[in-house]
């Protein structure tokens, strides 16, 4: 690895439980499991998003009404060492099948995770077995042990009267609206949340929530009552990483201060230690001090930090993004 951490810069090694979905969530794992390399973290765990119903992952939830694997599987497969046997895990767990038969477009790892589900009939324990099968660096759980769908109240529908709201249900039909998201909610809406996923918010040090698709993959936790229950009464200090630019159908037109917004929208009594944000936000210096204006008035900190894998890209450079939560972690001022 071409950085060093500098694990002395923390009195001890922490404890975090990071929450999200999809890529966002991969890319702050794979940052996350370098701390843990770098003895920065000693205790990771995931917190996925189990409402999707598109793809491999809708397919087999239609099909046997189990929660959407996806999530979890490429949760796992950020986890994975980066030794041979981890790194060959982590392609075997992400490989899509092609052809034209029934098989199409299924992936290995939603297989694997369905079939240790109906073998043990136990969530959890059958996404442990995956983790050690993949030598996986930390745990994944579901953040709720029933399926659910995401409904969207969405406003610019209507062709005579833009203001107007309607619902649109389900993740892949509120990513992929035409029109501006006003707020989410879950069906049903008091979903059971995982039991382990309480206990390891209840004792964690630092808690991450983002980066990753805003309405469909970060504020859905908030959206689970016992979990923001249990975000709002830990101990842990709770990191928000926000997006590197809009997302086309959840976030059109959203600078960075209107992220962090709406997400203390869906839960204000929240109490968030610090924000990260990429240094491209300063190329926009009035986005810039919206966002800091917000976050001041929160009480929380900002942190302006290079994190993308280059300049407009939408995605997060694990190392870069491993540096910048190891500043946060070690108490570095901003």
């Amino acid at each position: 690895m071409s950085q060093s951490f500098e694990p002395g810069l923390h009195d001890r090694a922490v404890s975090v439980v990071a929450f999200g979905g999809g890529h966002g969530l991969h890319a702050s794992l794979s940052a996350l499991r370098l701390l843990v390399d770098e003895l920065v973290v000693d205790e990771l765990t995931a917190v996925v998003t189990v409402a999707d119903n598109g793809g491999s992952s809708g397919r087999l939830r239609g099909e046997f009404g189990v929660l959407p694997p996806g999530d979890l599987r490429m949760a796992l497969a950020a986890l994975c060492g980066r030794n041979e046997w981890g790194v060959t895990w982590s392609r075997v767990l992400q490989h899509r099948f092609a052809g034209d038969g029934e098989m199409n477009g299924h992936v290995i790892g939603n297989l694997l995770i369905v079939g240790l589900w109906e073998l043990l009939g136990d969530h959890v324990d059958a996404l442990d077995y995956v983790g050690r099968l993949l030598g996986a660096t930390g745990r994944v759980l579901p953040m709720a042990t029933v399926p659910m769908d995401i409904a969207a109240d969405v406003r610019g529908l209507v062709p005579d009267d833009p203001d107007a709201l309607l619902s649109v249900r389900g993740q892949v039909e509120v990513a992929t609206t035409d029109g501006v998201i006003d707020s989410v909610v879950l069906v049903p809406p008091d979903p059971p949340a995982a039991p382990q996923a309480l206990e390891a918010v209840a004792a964690a040090d630092w808690v991450v929530l983002g980066p990753g698709s805003w309405f469909t993959s970060v504020i859905p936790h908030l959206l689970v009552p016992q979990l923001r229950q249990a975000l709002v009464d830990t101990d842990a200090r709770v990191v928000v990483v926000l997006n590197l630019s809009a997302e086309a159908g959840e976030t059109p037109g959203f600078g960075p201060a209107d992220h962090f917004a709406v997400l203390l929208q869906h839960a204000p009594d929240l109490q968030v230690h610090t924000v990260l944000v990429d240094t491209g936000a300063a190329d926009e210096p009035d986005q810039l001090e919206e966002l800091r204006h917000v976050v001041d008035a929160h009480g929380a900190r900002l942190l302006v930090a290079d994190v993308a894998e280059a300049p407009g890209t939408p995605r997060h450079d694990a190392v870069k993004l491993a540096a910048a939560y190891a500043r946060i972690l070690g108490g570095e001022a901003p």
